[in-house]
């Protein structure tokens, strides 16, 4: 750890990053000294340290009710659904077809009944919609459609402030409709890799800090491409880049709420694409020890992007995220449901998550080694060749003993046969579209969406 952090010091000092925003060079100018117009800023070790003297070593988050969703920072990962795919993957046969409203609908309405996500991510770009009002329909619809917090990705930079001004004009229980106050909005930046701080994000974070949000700042590298071939110059440079965000984020509000993480990739030098190695998560392993040692709260991969559907390919991705997820020191995964690159995004997988991140928190919990649970009166009285199946432990504790598929039912091979040998991914499919079919929105989903749609026709008109 010391060793990456006084790697992360000496690029930032010496190498520094671009800044492209005005404002923020005028924030990071006051503080170090010089010329506001100079786009390379260097940052002394000193204003990292203080930086992570002031920033908050966790951050709650609420639901949209305003009770306390969850706490990052606990030492508990939690997981989040989405993002930003242009595709929807249909369930029942796998085809891609553009992302519209009914599927950001669906999705956030699907996520209501699945209990192993604590957050929704903007899941698609809408585009049965004007481009320009994509953001609002997006996060109109994932706010109508569920309770449950909400991570935002807004792409069209000059929307943002309104994205969420619809947010408090839709929120109903608090009569101040003040972001801030039990905040169920997170927004979500990526400063551009290598080392530069773009102009979008950094003007919606000063926005975002004014309005006294917290928010995610999370770097995407690929490795061999935009960060160095080799793991730790990788993790040294992404280290880097999220200490100069923490470090704006500090200058601008000292104790502005920060969760702060890494999506180390790989790039695929024949396919041209990006694409998650186990040494990804090893490295995301590691950033996240970081964070917990700098007492920072901490966002990380979702093992999405790869596969080409709810497939074997997919499934061995999110297997390995969400357990070294739960065994570990990790935050938040906030993106899970994507294929193909990221380009689609699959209900079928997120529902096959929802039981693998079960089973691997399960697995986290280990067992009790209590004189109840050692049952040694129990295997006193039963003795030598007899069985357990009427014993008192048995009957109180069989519901929960072991896990239940609520997708695949444990077959014998005589059972199997008799129901026509079927095939893994068929029940997946059915499944996932009898969740679609039987998911509801929230009572208030009508209001909403009625508030909702005068709110963009007043912005728009």
């Amino acid at each position: 750890m010391a060793r990456v952090h006084d790697a992360s010091l000496q690029i930032l000092s010496s190498i520094g990053v671009r800044v492209e925003s005005e404002p923020a060079r005028e924030i990071f100018a006051r503080a170090i000294g010089g010329p506001a117009d100079e786009e390379r800023v260097r940052i002394p070790p000193a204003l990292v340290e203080r930086a992570l003297e002031t920033a908050p070593a966790s951050v709650d988050v609420y639901d949209r009710r305003g009770d306390l969703a969850f706490r990052l920072g606990d030492g508990e990962a939690r997981f989040g659904i989405g993002v930003t795919a242009l595709y929807y993957q249909e369930p029942a046969t796998d085809e891609v077809v553009p992302f519209a409203r009914e599927h950001v609908a669906a999705i956030s309405r699907l996520a209501g009944v699945l209990d192993s996500f604590d957050l929704i991510s903007t899941p698609g770009i809408v585009q049965d919609v004007p481009a320009d009002l994509s953001d609002l329909y997006a996060t109109l619809e994932m706010v109508a459609n569920t309770v449950k917090p909400l991570s935002i990705l807004v792409s069209e930079d000059e929307r943002y402030d309104q994205v969420l001004d619809l947010a408090e004009h839709l929120r109903r229980w608090d009569t101040t409709r003040d972001l801030a106050s039990r905040p169920f909005i997170v927004p979500y930046f990526n400063p551009i890799t290598p080392l530069v701080m773009n102009a979008g994000t950094l003007d919606k974070m000063l926005t975002t800090i004014e309005r006294g949000l917290p928010f995610m700042y999370s770097n995407y590298g690929m490795v061999g491409a935009t960060t160095p071939i080799t793991p730790a110059g990788t993790f040294a440079l992404l280290n880097a880049e999220l200490l100069a965000g923490l470090v704006f984020s500090q200058l601008a509000r000292e104790g502005a709420p920060v969760i702060v993480g890494c999506l180390p990739a790989y790039f695929n030098m024949r396919g041209m694409g990006s694409f998650y190695d186990p040494t990804s998560y090893v490295i995301d392993l590691a950033c996240a020890e970081m964070m917990v040692h700098y007492g920072l709260p901490h966002c990380g991969t979702s093992g999405s992007g790869m596969g080409w559907g709810a497939d074997l390919i997919a499934a061995g991705h999110q297997w390995m995220n969400h357990l070294i997820s739960s065994i570990s020191k990790v935050g938040l995964a906030p993106f899970v449901g994507d294929n193909l690159g990221s380009k689609a995004f699959s209900p079928a997988m997120v529902v096959h998550a929802d039981e693998i991140i079960a089973q691997a928190r399960r697995f986290a919990e280990g067992f009790a080694l209590d004189e109840v649970s050692l049952a040694l009166d129990e295997i006193e009285r039963i003795g030598a060749g007899g069985h357990f199946l009427a014993s008192d432990l048995t009957f109180e504790h069989f519901h929960e003993a072991y896990f239940e598929s609520e997708i695949w039912p444990s077959l014998t091979l005589e059972e199997w046969q008799a129901r026509g040998s079927p095939r893994a991914e068929d029940e997946l499919r059915a499944y996932t579209q009898e969740l679609l079919a039987e998911a509801s929105a929230p009572a208030d989903h009508d209001e909403l969406m009625a508030r909702g749609e005068g709110f963009i026709s007043q912005v728009t008109s």
